[in-house]
C-alpha cells in the first residue's frame, strides 16, 4: 500500500475516502525476494528489497536473522531501525533513502560495510554511534549535507578509527594521524555547521508542513461547478447535500447519454490534468525528504488516473450473438478451431470432425446438437455450425480421439434417401384419372428412388452382365453352314440325318 493524497470518490451521491498507507516490509515480500533461496526466510543469508517504496523498516530482524547481506536502496526509509538484532549483518546498503540521523547500528557486530550515500544526513555527529562496530571498514556518505561541512573527511577519519575507506577513498595514516591532531578544532567547526544545518531543516519542514495544510485546505473547501469547457469540476468539501441536489435522474441519463458532452468532459479533464502536472514538475522545490514523498505521491496519483482512464476506455463485449431475432442460426467460431463437415451417404449421417486442443479437459467441452445446427462450447467460447441438411438430434453421439484430441460429433439424417425393406406389393387396377391423380401428387411430394424386385420395370442389376461360357483354347467349333433352300447345288436327302 501507498501513503498518497486522500482520495475521493462519489458512489450513488456518497463520497468515500479512501486512504492509502505506506509500504512497509511484509513476510510475503521477503518470500518474493528469497527464491534463489527456495522462498525460505529464516535461514536467508543475502536480501535485496532496493526499488520497493519502503518507508518503513520492520520484521526483518526476526525473520531473517543469518542475513549478511541486506539491499535497501532507493527506497524512502526515513529511519534506521529494526536491524540491531541481524548479529551476522557484514554489508548495509541503504543509499538513496531519506535518513538523516545514524542511528540503531550498535547490535549490528559483523558489520564491515555501511552504504549511506545520497541521504539528508545533516548531524554528522550521529557517526559516533559507529564507534562500536570495530568491524567496520567501508563508509559511504558522500551525496549528504554533512559531506558539504568544512573538516568533514577529518572528523569522520579522526571519530571512527576502525575506518579503512571513506568514500571509496583509502585513509592513510598520515591522514588519520592530523585528523586526530586537528581533532579538537574540527569537532568545533561541525558542531556550529550542524546547528546552522538543524534551523535550516526545521524551516524546510515547517514550509513543507504549511503546504500540505494549503493543499489539503484547497481540497476541502471547493464546490461543484462547471466550467466553460463543459467540464464538472468536484473538490471533496462539498457537503453531501450539494450531491443530492443534483439534477434529477432523468435529467442525468440524459447527460451521461450525450456523446459530444462525454467527450468534451473527457478532453477537459485530460487538459486540466496536462496542465497541472506542468505546473507541478515547473514549480521549483528544494531536495527534501518531504519533496521526495510529494514526487511519489504526484506520480502515484498520475498512476491511478491513467488507470482508471483506461478501465472507462475498455469496451465491455457485448454477448456474442448466435441466433438471430427471426430464429435463424450463425455460423460462429469463437475458440478458432479447425473444423471439417462430411455428409456421409453411406451410413446417411452427418459427421462434424472439430480439432479440439489434444490437452483439454473434456469435461471443458460441451456439445449441444439441434435439428438445423450443432454448438459446441469450448472453455466457455462457443462454437456454432448451421448443418446442410436437418438431422435427428436424439440419436446423434459424440466422442473424442484418444490420440488427436479431436471431437468426433455423427448426426443422422432425419429422411432416408434409398428405402432397401422388402415388401409384397398388391395389385391396383389403374385407371386415366387414378393415374393423372397419382402424377400430380408424386410432383408435390419427393419422389424417393424404391427398390423393389417385384416390380419388374426395373432392370434386374445383377443379370445385366451375363456369364460368358469359356471353351478350351485348341478346341475351336468349325463355324457352321447351314445351306440355304436358294441354293441351285441344294438336295434335300431324307436319309441324312439332320445336323446338330
Amino acid at each position: 500500500m501507498h501513503q498518497v493524497d486522500t482520495l475521493t470518490h462519489c458512489f450513488s451521491g456518497t463520497l468515500v475516502f479512501v486512504l492509502m498507507f505506506a509500504i512497509t516490509v511484509t513476510e510475503d515480500l521477503i518470500r518474493r525476494n528469497a527464491e534463489h533461496n527456495d522462498c525460505v526466510i529464516f535461514s536467508l543469508e543475502e536480501l535485496s528489497l532496493h526499488q520497493q517504496e519502503i518507508e518503513r523498516l520492520e520484521h526483518i530482524d526476526k525473520w531473517c536473522r543469518d542475513l549478511k547481506i541486506l539491499y535497501l536502496q532507493n527506497n524512502l526509509i526515513g529511519k534506521i531501525e529494526n536491524v540491531s538484532k541481524l548479529k551476522k549483518l557484514e554489508y548495509l546498503n541503504l543509499a538513496l533513502n531519506n535518513i538523516e540521523k545514524i542511528e540503531n547500528l550498535e547490535g549490528c557486530e559483523g558489520l564491515t560495510k555501511l552504504d549511506l550515500t545520497v541521504n539528508f544526513i545533516g548531524e554528522l555527529s550521529s557517526v559516533k554511534t559507529l564507534q562500536g562496530n570495530i568491524h567496520l571498514k567501508e563508509l559511504f556518505l558522500m551525496g549528504n549535507p554533512c559531506a558539504d561541512f568544512d573538516g568533514y573527511r577529518q572528523f569522520v577519519v579522526a571519530t571512527l578509527q576502525q575506518l579503512k575507506w571513506l568514500d571509496g577513498k583509502e585513509i592513510e595514516r598520515s591522514e588519520r594521524i592530523q585528523a586526530l591532531q586537528n581533532f579538537p578544532v574540527v569537532e568545533q567547526q561541525i558542531r556550529e555547521q550542524e546547528k546552522a544545518y538543524c534551523l535550516k531543516r526545521a524551516k524546510d519542514k515547517e514550509e513543507a508542513q504549511r503546504k500540505l495544510k494549503e493543499e489539503e485546505s484547497k481540497g476541502e473547501t471547493g464546490r461543484i461547478h462547471t466550467g466553460s469547457d463543459g467540464h464538472r469540476h468536484v473538490d471533496i468539501s462539498a457537503p453531501l447535500a450539494n450531491f443530492r441536489e443534483s439534477p434529477s435522474s432523468e435529467e442525468s441519463k440524459d447527460y451521461i447519454q450525450v456523446p459530444e458532452i462525454q467527450e468534451r468532459q473527457r478532453k477537459g479533464k485530460e487538459l486540466d490534468d496536462r496542465e497541472d502536472d506542468l505546473e507541478f514538475w515547473n514549480k521549483p522545490s528544494l531536495y527534501t525528504p518531504e519533496s521526495r514523498l510529494e514526487t511519489l505521491r504526484h506520480m502515484e496519483k498520475q498512476r491511478r488516473d491513467q488507470e482508471r482512464l483506461s478501465e472507462k476506455k475498455k469496451k465491455v463485449k457485448p454477448p456474442r450473438m448466435l441466433v438471430t431475432e427471426d430464429g435463424r442460426a450463425l455460423n460462429v467460431n469463437e475458440p478458432k478451431l479447425d473444423f471439417t463437415l462430411k455428409d456421409d451417404e453411406k451410413r446417411n449421417q452427418i459427421v462434424l470432425d472439430l480439432a479440439v486442443y489434444r490437452y483439454m479437459d473434456t469435461s471443458l467441452i460441451d456439445v449441444d446438437v439441434q435439428p438445423t445446427y450443432v454448438r459446441v462450447m469450448v472453455k466457455g467460447k462457443p462454437f456454432q455450425l448451421v448443418l446442410p441438411a436437418e438431422v435427428k438430434p436424439d440419436s446423434s453421439f459424440a466422442k473424442r480421439s484418444q490420440t488427436t484430441g479431436h471431437l468426433v460429433v455423427c448426426m443422422p439424417k432425419v429422411g432416408e434417401v434409398i428405402i432397401g425393406c422388402q415388401r409384397t406389393s398388391k395389385p391396383v387396377k389403374s385407371t386415366p384419372d387414378s393415374s393423372r391423380e397419382q402424377t400430380s401428387k408424386r410432383s408435390q411430394q419427393m419422389e424417393k428412388l424404391e427398390v423393389d424386385p417385384s416390380k419388374r420395370s426395373i432392370p434386374d442389376v445383377a443379370n445385366i452382365v451375363q456369364e460368358k461360357t469359356h471353351m478350351p483354347r485348341r478346341v475351336r467349333p468349325e463355324p457352321q453352314i447351314i445351306p440355304s433352300e436358294e441354293d441351285p447345288d441344294f438336295e434335300d436327302n431324307p436319309e441324312v440325318p439332320p445336323l446338330i
